[in-house]
């Protein structure tokens, strides 16, 4: 298991997201934004409407999907 935060997937806070692979990682981040956009949190509406972007045009969000994956690859097993 390895360990990515909201921050260093693009959102504004430090809680971690841990996971097999950076994909599992992914859709933790997406979830954690829905349900902290839908609870009031302004500061992660900008993340959410990026992340919204992503799944919606993935062919374009490419390079960011690489570079997750990449940094995740980098990362110590929790």
């Amino acid at each position: 298991m390895k360990t990515m935060t909201c921050q260093q997937l693009g959102g504004p806070c430090d809680l971690g997201h841990r996971g097999q692979s950076a994909d599992e990682v992914i859709k933790a981040q997406d979830k954690h934004l829905r349900a902290a956009v839908k609870a009031g949190d302004e500061t992660h509406r900008p993340a959410r409407q990026e992340m919204r972007s992503r799944w919606m045009h993935p062919k374009q969000s490419l390079g960011w999907y690489n570079d997750v994956k990449s940094a995740f690859a980098e990362l110590p097993e929790d």
